[in-house]
């Protein structure tokens, strides 16, 4: 990878819809130059796709969790269990296994602060080999973003 595709990288987490030509223009290639190597960055997973970035509070979700998850243990068998029953639950939007006291975190979407409540009664608290459980509740959102742009 070298400054040319980094620039593309750049680029593209800043706005994933330009335009291969203003693309192009942008990073110094011609626009068949450019579409060659933003395919090799899909074809090496280096790009993992594109996402729109959408408003949870604008489509009713005001509330954000973060739950701090501890298992009973960590064997394989128990983590692949936990992992396929928190992928089912739709308002988990993100699951990270971690190091330290805790397992996982969880990011949780509600509606408001009931309806966390019945997620949590009704999917969370039913996921398998949980320990203990920890909610906090998000009050803003500070930075939210993709690779620091010098780091790519």
């Amino acid at each position: 990878m070298d400054r040319i595709d980094r620039s593309i990288l750049a680029a593209l987490q800043e706005n994933a819809r330009i335009s291969n030509v203003d693309l192009a223009n942008h990073v110094g290639l011609s626009a068949s130059a450019c579409l060659r190597r933003v395919a090799q960055l899909e074809a090496n997973h280096v790009i993992d796709g594109y996402h729109a970035n959408v408003n949870a509070a604008k489509m009713g979700y005001d509330v954000l969790v973060l739950m701090h998850i501890t298992l009973h243990g960590q064997s394989a068998a128990m983590m692949a269990e936990f992992e396929d029953a928190v992928s089912r639950i739709p308002q988990v939007l993100a699951c990270f296994l971690i190091a330290g006291s805790n397992d996982y975190i969880l990011r949780v979407a509600a509606r408001d602060v009931n309806d966390f409540g019945r997620i949590h009664s009704t999917n969370l608290s039913a996921l398998p080999n949980v320990m203990r459980m920890e909610s906090n509740f998000v009050l803003r959102e500070v930075i939210n973003r993709g690779m620091p742009a010098d780091e790519i």
